[in-house]
C-alpha cells in the first residue's frame, strides 16, 4: 500500500513539474486591464468604457472612471509603457513625457540642490520620497540622486533616483501621499 501511494505521488509531482516547465508567461487582456486599474486606483465597477486593443508587442487600454479617463500603453509583459490621464477638460501630458521633461528641468536645478545639501527636502517632499522608498522596500540611503518635484496643478510629487543604475520615477498624490504610479527603467 505505501508502494503504491508512493507512486502515485510520483507521477502525480512529475506531472507538475511538466505543467510548470511551459516556458513564458501567458498574460491575458483581464491581466492587463486589471494593471491599468490598479494604476489607476479604480474598481471594475467604477470602469466605463472599457476598451482593450491588442497590438504587436503591446495592448491598448482606455476606460473612464467619474474622477477623469485613462489610457495605457501596457507591454505584454504586463509593464506599462505610456499612460494618459484626462481630467475633465484639462489634459495632462502621458507619463513618459513627464520622467523626460522633469529630469531635464532638474538637471538645470540639481547643482544649485547640491550645493545646499543632495539631501535636504522640506516636510511634504521628504514625506512623498519615504512613501515612495517605503513603497519599493528601500531606505534613502539606499539610492542616489533623489529628487523631487511637485506639480501644483496636479497635485502630484514627481520623485526620481537611482538604483543600480537603473532610474525609478513615481508619481505620489500631494494630499494623502499615496504612491501612484512606479516606472524603473
Amino acid at each position: 500500500m505505501v508502494k503504491r501511494n508512493s507512486l502515485i505521488f510520483l507521477t502525480a509531482f512529475g506531472l507538475l513539474l511538466t505543467g510548470c516547465s511551459k516556458s513564458g508567461l501567458e498574460i491575458t487582456k483581464d491581466d492587463i486591464l486589471e494593471v491599468a486599474r490598479d494604476d489607476a486606483n479604480a474598481t471594475k465597477k467604477e470602469c466605463e468604457n472599457v476598451s482593450i486593443k491588442e497590438q504587436k508587442s503591446s495592448y491598448i487600454v482606455s476606460f473612464s472612471t467619474n474622477g477623469g479617463s485613462y489610457e495605457y500603453k501596457i507591454g505584454k509583459d504586463g509593464i506599462i509603457k505610456e499612460r494618459n490621464y484626462k481630467r475633465g477638460a484639462k489634459e495632462e501630458t502621458t507619463e513618459t513625457e513627464k520622467v523626460e521633461e522633469p529630469v531635464k528641468e532638474e538637471k538645470s536645478t540639481t547643482t544649485k540642490k547640491e550645493e545646499k545639501s543632495s539631501t535636504s527636502f522640506d516636510e511634504s517632499s521628504q514625506q512623498a520620497i519615504n512613501a515612495v522608498l517605503a513603497n519599493s522596500g528601500l531606505e534613502q540611503d539606499d539610492v542616489t540622486n533623489i529628487t523631487c518635484s511637485l506639480d501644483e496643478a496636479s497635485q502630484q510629487y514627481t520623485i526620481t533616483f537611482v538604483l543600480n543604475d537603473v532610474t525609478t520615477t513615481a508619481t505620489v498624490d500631494a494630499n494623502s501621499f499615496i504612491v501612484l504610479s512606479t516606472i524603473v527603467g
